[in-house]
């Protein structure tokens, strides 16, 4: 498990405060959305030089914290 504040950044003023990549305006949305097109891991990094392997996997583990956390608070 990586640790999320070191990868995942949420600034108010930035892309309507979604949560991004290292305080780059590539949000976690965007990496998944690019994911369920079909793109690959290594697909987004040659695209994105700026964004590591690592990045997207944290985005990925993120998102399914979030959604476990949404889906507890739901059930609750």
């Amino acid at each position: 498990m990586y640790i999320y504040k070191s990868v995942i950044t949420i600034e108010d003023g930035k892309r309507s405060g979604k949560p991004c990549i290292r305080g780059m305006r590539i949000t976690v949305e965007d990496v998944l959305r690019w994911l369920a097109s079909g793109m690959s891991v290594d697909d987004i990094v040659l695209d994105f030089p700026e964004l590591t392997k690592e990045d997207v996997l944290v985005a990925l583990e993120f998102s399914a914290n979030q959604q476990k956390r949404t889906l507890y608070d739901v059930a609750a």
